[in-house]
């Protein structure tokens, strides 16, 4: 599926180079998400070689991709390096801090960040090959046959891409809440938010069943509350709209737009119920970042499955179906002479803006991949995490996010169309998360550090996966690294009081209450 959208794409396959070049280096880091940046940029500024090896030609992932109104949970647990990132963004907008902030905004400060600290940074650079030599990678080869040798390597992408191809061991989808004695694990029933607030009719036909399901909705068993299974979290993109005239254009009209296929969206508003555009909260400059809401918005649930473990191609079909989805319903709402007046009159107020994702005809050029491979590592964080029942003896930071998953199906229950999978739990207090979940088993690989995937049940990282944390743990990643190589020793084995004193030195909030006092020991302990 193909939008009339500029240069909106996932992946474009990269031509091999006549003579790829070899890039030496101390740290890599694979991805360039807020994490990578914050990993590479730690990594220089503690006096190592640093390169980022981005997918795409962009930095900053979701941040700089359309998610300008930050998850938080608590801003007094966070420190580091992504607090800088805040506060940066404040010194733009001329206030101490920002919070909300344009896309174009947020990217340019991670360019400034990495130039600052030297980084090497290439882009399209498509993982294909991870070499090692027992249980370390010496080297990780591109499509374009790039290869960077590293000491240290760090997965700082969304889907674990690398910590896969290197033999480490993950998991997909939603483990029964019986794996880890959690509550709010597996498939859940219950949470009413973002489901339907009304009995709609889920057949082409109404009541006819033999007619077939509508668009958009699946057509599987129910399933047993708590059972795990393979299921995603829907993705979405975060849309970053304006209602300012001057600098809006209008919603693209994808090449294959069907109306029926926003059939199911129509008898729901038809039945009274209209919150597709409940949660769009306003950025500076009369910008929005607008997410998902209600039982049918931006989540394109149930067309995501495949991605975690898809092929680059098959990535790209998947994010196509999203591209087209979205700018589908959009140009839908905006346009369909059936919805109702006050739909249309809403709706008609709004465009893309025409200064941000310039290259891409004012679409999010990344998509929300709010959950892929998740490592299991030396330690899984779980809901006992989250809810204060465990803590942590070696926490790396802190996470204090809702236990949040969004729906991950959409079926028939009785004649009626369900959402299923939407979770909305808060945490106890913001809570540590263990430095064993950002290094893989020891007989795996010994000289990896992953601190986006990282090793966390599908409910707790669910609670940690907001880009002011995965900036946090980037940092405390390539901290981990930096004392690996000086001491020669596997990133498992590296000694925590010294990973932890250096972090406290450097920003990082590792305790609540919080804890920004350096411990009292010798000097050389910290002399990287």
């Amino acid at each position: 599926m193909r939008t009339q959208l500029p240069n909106l794409f996932y992946y474009r396959p990269q031509p091999r180079l006549q003579r790829p070049p070899t890039i030496e280096t101390d740290v890599c880091v694979y991805g360039g998400t807020s994490a990578g940046v914050a990993a590479t940029v730690a990594a220089r500024r503690l006096g190592k070689a640093a390169a980022l090896a981005c997918f795409d030609g962009h930095v900053g992932g979701l941040s700089s991709g359309g998610l300008g109104a930050t998850d938080i949970g608590n801003k007094d647990a966070i420190g580091g390096i992504s607090r800088e990132f805040y506060q940066r963004l404040g010194r733009y907008y001329e206030q101490d801090e920002a919070w909300t902030f344009e896309p174009h905004v947020a990217e340019r400060i991670f360019h400034d960040m990495l130039a600052e600290a030297g980084v090497e940074v290439r882009h399209y650079q498509h993982l294909a090959k991870v070499h090692k030599e027992g249980s370390r990678i010496v080297a990780i080869e591109m499509t374009d046959g790039t290869t960077y040798r590293a000491r240290a390597f760090i997965d700082a992408t969304y889907e674990g891409d690398l910590l896969a191809m290197a033999g480490v061991s993950y998991h997909v989808g939603r483990e029964g809440c019986e794996v880890y004695k959690e509550t709010l694990n597996g498939i859940h029933f219950g949470d009413r938010n973002h489901d339907f607030r009304a009995w709609i009719d889920p057949y082409v036909e109404p009541g006819n069943p033999a007619s077939g399901l509508l668009p958009l909705i699946q057509d599987e068993p129910i399933g047993v509350q708590g059972r795990g299974d393979r299921c995603v979290q829907a993705y979405n993109f975060r849309m970053c709209l304006t209602d300012l005239a001057a600098n809006r254009r209008p919603f693209p009209r994808p090449a294959d737009y069907d109306p029926a296929r926003y059939e199911l969206l129509r008898r729901y508003i038809d039945a009274g119920c209209w919150e597709t555009m409940w949660l769009t909260i306003r950025m500076p400059n009369g910008k929005t970042d607008t997410n998902n809401c209600g039982a049918i918005g931006t989540d394109h649930i149930g067309a995501n499955y495949r991605w975690p473990e898809g092929s680059y191609e098959e990535r790209e079909a998947i994010f196509q179906d999203h591209v087209a989805y979205t700018a589908g319903l959009f140009y839908f709402l905006q346009n369909d002479a059936r919805l109702p007046d006050h739909v249309l009159d809403q709706m008609s107020q709004w465009g893309l803006p025409l200064d941000e994702f310039a290259v891409t005809g004012g679409f999010p050029h990344q998509l929300y991949i709010r959950e892929a491979r998740r490592m299991i590592g030396q330690h899984v964080t779980t809901e006992h995490d989250c809810r204060s029942q465990r803590v942590a003896d070696d926490p790396i930071g802190l996470a204090a996010y809702t236990m949040d998953s969004h729906n991950c199906r959409r079926i028939v229950i009785d004649g009626r169309v369900v959402n299923e999978g939407n979770v909305e739990v808060p945490p106890y207090r913001p809570y540590g998360i263990s430095y064993g979940s950002i290094v893989p088993k020891q007989a795996e690989c010994t000289n990896l550090i992953v601190p986006v995937c990282l090793s966390a049940s599908h409910i707790a990282y669910g609670s940690i996966r907001m880009e002011p944390v995965f900036m946090v743990l980037g940092q405390s990643a390539a901290t981990a690294a930096v004392l690996a190589i000086d001491h020669a020793s596997d990133v498992q084995a590296v000694d925590y009081s010294t990973v932890r004193e250096l972090l406290i030195k450097n920003g990082q909030i590792l305790k609540w209450p919080r804890e920004t006092v350096a411990p009292r020991k010798r000097r050389e302990a910290v002399g990287v």
